[in-house]
């Protein structure tokens, strides 16, 4: 009897132990799997998809996203939500554009200073007010949103970027690759390393795991929280002042839609939108898959770009029941 009992106790153990291991690789890299599938089909599907000019397209055009998705990525991991980055990105754009007449210090410091208070009174409404996420950056859209248009005459005076050294950094860049693609690398890489080698970044995954928990053991949940929100107040900011040097002006209605299309990005990347556990590796993953998807359809040509957001809209909520699937493999 017992002998029977050791016998089949090793290989079943084995065997979840297997299964948990390649579930957690799935959900940690599956976006990166289905990255480089996709980049194989284009390559064999659109002559002019595997060239340097279009991957530079890519690159470039993922950027602006990228930076905004790096903040909520640190939001999402403690188990919150951030609406209000659309709105942010709009509003670091139009401060950029206005503060470009004090040369770059202003057109950098202006929006990331506002962007950064917006972030620090929505941090503090949800850590220290306990108020729902969702329902404080919702309003914070909105606000936001109504700030815009009524600094550009409801949205009618396009401000124009004054500095051509500001200019320089948003169109410019180095070795055909443009400053903001590097800017939007090394927010990944200074927030990788954040996460993964400070206390801090602990902290973060410690709270998203489990709030109770983590105030049991004396973490700072509230500061946690504060922290977060200001860091996504500053990625939208940033990503919104670069895209006003990139564009020449600070465009008032640009933004629409953002908050939800780096939402996807950061859970197709692999991150639970219930906190605890993600990279910014697989952000960056989610992003150019998003950009790679709308890449093709852009290259096929007699697609609407409606079909781009039903794609992706699709993709998304595949990309949750397979994460939902695959949590609970974890958990057997």
């Amino acid at each position: 009897m017992s002998v029977t009992i050791e016998t089949s106790a090793g290989p079943t153990t084995d065997s979840q132990a297997r299964r948990e291991r390649v579930a957690g690789i799935l959900q940690g890299y599956g976006a990166a799997i289905v990255l480089v599938i996709l980049l194989v089909v284009g390559a064999v599907s659109f002559p002019t998809f595997f060239t340097p000019s279009n991957f530079t397209n890519i690159a470039t055009q993922s950027s602006f996203p990228l930076i905004v998705a790096v903040g909520m990525t640190f939001v999402i991991l403690t188990g919150g939500i951030d609406l209000s980055v659309g709105s942010v990105f709009a509003l670091g754009g139009v401060l950029a554009a206005y503060g470009s007449a004090l040369g770059v210090l202003g057109a950098l410091l202006l929006p990331l200073v506002v962007c950064g208070v917006i972030g620090l009174v929505q941090g503090l409404l949800v850590a220290c007010a306990k108020m729902a996420p969702f329902i404080v950056t919702l309003a914070g859209l909105l606000a936001v949103r109504g700030l815009v248009l009524a600094i550009t005459a409801g949205g009618s005076n396009t401000p124009l970027v004054k500095d051509p050294a500001f200019t320089a950094i948003g169109q410019g860049g180095v070795f055909s690759i443009h400053w903001t693609v590097i800017i939007a690398i090394a927010a990944v890489v200074i927030g990788t390393i954040v996460l993964t080698r400070t206390r801090g970044g602990q902290a973060i995954f410690a709270v998203g795991g489990s709030e109770s928990a983590s105030t049991f053991m004396g973490l700072p949940v509230a500061r946690v929280k504060l922290t977060v929100y200001i860091a996504s107040g500053l990625c939208a900011g940033l990503a919104g002042a670069l895209n006003a040097g990139y564009s020449s002006s600070g465009v008032p209605t640009v933004g629409v839609g953002l908050e939800l299309s780096a939402i996807s990005a950061v859970v197709i990347g692999g991150t639970l939108l219930v906190g605890g556990r993600g990279s910014l590796v697989g952000t960056l993953a989610g992003v150019l898959l998003l950009s790679v998807i709308q890449n093709m359809i852009n290259q096929v040509g007699s697609l609407s770009s409606s079909v781009q957001s039903v794609v992706s809209g699709l993709f998304l909520a595949v990309v949750v029941i397979i994460q939902t699937v695959l949590s609970r493999t974890q958990r057997l």
